[in-house]
């Protein structure tokens, strides 16, 4: 929740802060996104390696809480796109770093039939920081303070999210059951079942473009600058009291239901936005709200489904090979999407995520859940 709130204080106002002070569109968010993403998920996969081989989770959250904390503020010094590209990479370097041992420790936590929910509750918690960053955002610019500035106010929450890290104790009962077994990263080793929801997985990524061009079409939409940030904090605010309860509805019905319910409705939301007249703030809160519905019917899912597809001595490397998977595929989505949204226009880019969010349903649907 720390770490959120430090991170979408500002991850509203990026699109913003490239396209009114350093001068740059669609293209270079979509290649800022991309690369940052994609070096995101290579040191996911390595980082979770490195937990089946080790056996540990704390030094990884530590490191990559604090450099992603820190490196935030950097934003402010930033003079061009290029320095905020490497800004951005480096906040994602800590999050590469952090996010596989993380998904390992919890999995490790909590009982296979109370998976959903744990994972639900986890979003729940990153999507409150989701909501409290943005309203503190909007209420800081509504005081007067400027954009730059609350790029160095967010040094606040990440020195406490750093604090909090320090404090994680490794259940080591947990870890060593989930680690039993012969060591071993290969991907060729990993079920067929987990390969074929992997492959789902990318082709729904490949449409499932950086957020921020979201708030790029509410801007182009005429929301005000000032209620940008309330809009993130619409989705967010929706994923965080929905997260834990739908997530907990896959332990009873069905990962894989529940997954394709919310990649459908991500498709009916990316073609509705694509097609909104302008000036219809009501109609764009609705319909950020409904995709702060998808989000919460699918982000810990997703990760569950990971831990009842992968061999228990394989975990932190399966969620490393996921990680990869969907990160890797931001870079060619966010490129593809920013330069069909400048050539083409708004409503090709959206329907091309609709078409992706399609398909990969019908690709989910040849996971066959078996023991693992």
């Amino acid at each position: 929740m720390l770490n959120d709130t430090a991170s979408d204080l500002l991850y509203p106002l990026i699109p913003l802060y490239l396209s009114s002070v350093l001068m740059s569109g669609p293209k270079a968010l979509g290649l800022i996104e991309g690369a940052a993403e994609a070096t995101s998920s290579i040191l996911k996969l390595v980082s979770g390696v490195l937990v089946d081989k080790t056996h540990r989770v704390k030094p990884w959250i530590v490191w990559g809480y604090g450099l992603a904390g820190f490196s935030r503020p950097l934003i402010a010094i930033a003079s061009s796109w290029v320095g905020l590209l490497g800004i951005r990479i480096l906040d994602r370097v800590g999050k590469g770093l952090r996010s596989s041992p993380r998904d390992a420790l919890l999995a490790a936590s909590v009982p296979p039939e109370r998976r959903g929910l744990a994972f639900g509750l986890h979003r729940s918690m990153d999507n409150a920081g989701a909501v409290l960053g943005p309203i503190l955002a909007a209420v800081l610019l509504g005081y007067g303070f400027k954009v730059r500035d609350l790029f160095v106010i967010s040094i606040v929450p990440a020195v406490l999210c750093l604090g909090m890290s320090l404090l994680i104790r490794e259940p080591k009962n947990a870890l060593a059951e989930v680690h039993r077994g012969k060591f071993s990263w290969n991907f060729h080793n990993l079920p067929i079942e987990f390969k074929r929801y992997l492959l789902a997985v990318v082709v729904f990524t490949l449409g499932n473009s950086s957020n921020m061009f979201l708030l790029l079409r509410a801007r182009e939409l005429g929301l005000p600058e000032s209620q940008v940030p309330l809009a993130w904090a619409t989705i967010s605010a929706i994923a965080m009291i929905f997260g834990a309860p739908l997530s907990a509805l896959s332990d009873r019905f069905g990962r894989i239901r529940s997954i394709a319910a919310g990649w459908l409705a991500y498709g009916l939301f990316y073609l509705s936005l694509g097609f909104l007249p302008p000036e219809n703030p009501i109609l764009l809160f609705g319909l950020f709200a409904f995709y702060g519905l998808f989000l919460a019917a699918t982000e810990g899912v997703e990760k569950a489904l990971v831990a009842d597809l992968a061999p228990s001595a394989m975990l932190g490397t399966a969620y490393g090979w996921f990680n990869l998977a969907s990160g890797m595929m931001l870079l060619p989505a966010s490129i593809i999407f920013g330069w069909l949204y400048e050539n083409a226009g708004a409503t090709i880019a959206f329907e091309f995520s609709a078409c992706c969010a399609v398909v990969s349903t019908v690709l989910l649907f040849r996971v066959r859940l078996t023991a693992n």
